[in-house]
């Protein structure tokens, strides 16, 4: 297979263009300067979207991505002068972006690779450019994204090492007790480094605030009765307010509290057989997967919502770069988060066997995975029993009943934040319902509510949001 086909495919397999590549049908897109700009255009975008190059494809339909073929000439002279020398001359600093075509069944295809940016952005005759979703834009317009292709082309894209923790008090308690329960000793004086806790300033970074005592990053575990969100909310668990590999535990706890054995009486001889709602193993991986390559530099968790008839894990983010969807599906697998990968490697949490996404696959077909601009969603879904039969003597197969989590009793105070908590109210309405003065006393009291998931956020991402308010969940 050659190196245009497997870009061309690689490309097709998306399903919509990214910012890092651009189909043309036919002879569109012709002109020098047109392709000129495209060249700063895509070789910016390359650089924000961590790919070491990008590409300009002709010969491909840019909605469908179906081959059309073309008739570009890019071996034609511009007044006496090649193609691709007129280009060159034109495009600073200087790139060695090269045409390379090939015929992809029946179907004449030209692919222009283009280097990602190095030290200063691409520009075409003194003007540099970007691309918008689908747009070729000037940088110039967009200062935002000018400086952030600057951040990155000077410190490389931000990831849980390079990026600063937005708490510079951090306690790590909660991880010396983890890794002893693993058998494993950490070294007080030299855990902050062997773990690379620190950015090379000597400031916590973002792994360290994740590995904290307390993150300050929501983590949710949701439970609708329906099968969407339009449905009634049974049970919300919070589980961001404790070192990440703990949130990690309670997550997986949490599954097996919701995986309902079913009797499975059919064909009955001497014991029953008890079928589980979902594989335990498929879903597992799919958490794992989702803590260990979600976009936490945002300061955005992966999200976790049960329904009437499945589980839906969506963890932030987008393939790494160099990450095809054919070795994502196959187990080639490249961390998004390394460091944090190793970790729950050392741990015994993960394996580097490449295993994970083929199970599920192997459970649930392709069609588990959803691939967004923004994230990767992986559905898990409930394996309901069949009784077979007629109507007549069949009963209804009911939702599957999702039991309540049954924690210590509440206080006086508790409780009379549950009765008016009814509907959504704020802090200070709390506070004043109760004729408190102590806010302290009142937080302390939300927190253990919102931990027994008795009591929920209305603004679960941001929990504290000047427009906050709390619910009971009922």
């Amino acid at each position: 297979m050659s190196t245009v086909i497997e870009i061309v495919n690689r490309c097709r397999s998306y399903d919509d263009e990214l910012e890092w590549f651009e189909f043309k049908q036919g002879t569109a897109l012709s002109k020098p300067d047109d392709i000129g700009e495209y060249i700063s255009a895509l070789s910016n975008a390359a650089v924000l979207a961590g790919q070491p190059v990008a590409y300009l494809i002709w010969g491909v339909h840019n909605s469908t991505h179906e081959l059309t073929g073309t008739k570009f000439n890019y071996q034609k002279d511009i007044d006496n002068e090649p193609f691709q020398h007129y280009l060159s001359r034109y495009v600073s600093p200087a790139l060695y972006f090269h045409f390379d075509e090939d015929v992809i069944e029946g179907h004449r295809v030209v692919v222009l690779t283009i280097p990602a940016a190095r030290i200063v952005p691409t520009a075409y005759k003194d003007e540099r450019w970007i691309r918008i979703g689908s747009s070729k834009e000037r940088l110039k317009k967009y200062p935002d994204r000018e400086a952030a292709l600057f951040r990155v082309l000077n410190n490389g894209l931000p990831d849980l090492l390079n990026t600063e923790s937005r708490f510079t008090e951090l306690s790590f308690d909660q991880l010396f007790l983890y890794y002893d329960m693993k058998g494993i000793k950490l070294n007080k004086r030299t855990f902050k480094q062997n773990l690379e806790l620190l950015t090379p300033s000597g400031k916590y970074n973002m792994l360290a605030q994740l590995l904290s005592d307390d993150p300050h990053i929501p983590i949710r575990f949701a439970v609708f009765n329906g099968k969407d969100k339009t449905s009634t909310m049974y049970a919300v668990r919070e589980y961001g307010n404790m070192c990440v590999l703990l949130s990690l535990d309670k997550v997986l706890d949490f599954g097996d509290t919701l995986n309902v054995p079913q009797a499975d009486e059919r064909e009955r001889k001497v014991e029953r057989k008890e079928v589980p709602l979902f594989s335990k193993e498929a879903f597992s991986e799919a958490v794992i997967n989702a803590f260990a390559h979600n976009q936490w530099v945002n300061g955005d968790s992966p999200m976790f919502t049960a329904y009437e008839d499945r589980i839906e894990i969506v963890s932030l983010g987008t393939l790494p770069p160099g990450q095809t969807k054919e070795g994502f599906f196959s187990g080639v697998s490249i961390p998004v988060n390394k460091k944090l990968s190793e970790i729950l490697l050392q741990l015994h949490i993960s394996e580097k066997s490449g295993r994970g996404v083929p199970r599920i696959v192997h459970e649930y077909g392709q069609q588990a995975f959803e691939f967004k601009d923004n994230a990767i969603v992986v559905t898990i879904p409930f394996n309901r029993l069949d009784l077979g039969g007629t109507p007549s003597d069949t009963p209804a197969v009911t939702p599957p009943v999702i039991p309540a989590v049954k924690y210590g009793d509440v206080n006086e105070t508790g409780q009379r934040i549950l009765d008016y908590c009814s509907e959504p109210r704020n802090s200070r309405e709390i506070l004043g319902y109760l004729g408190l003065k102590d806010i302290k006393n009142l937080r302390e009291q939300l927190k253990k509510l919102l931990e027994q998931g008795r009591l929920a956020r209305t603004i679960p991402d941001k929990p504290n949001s000047r427009n906050q308010k709390y619910i009971t969940i009922k």
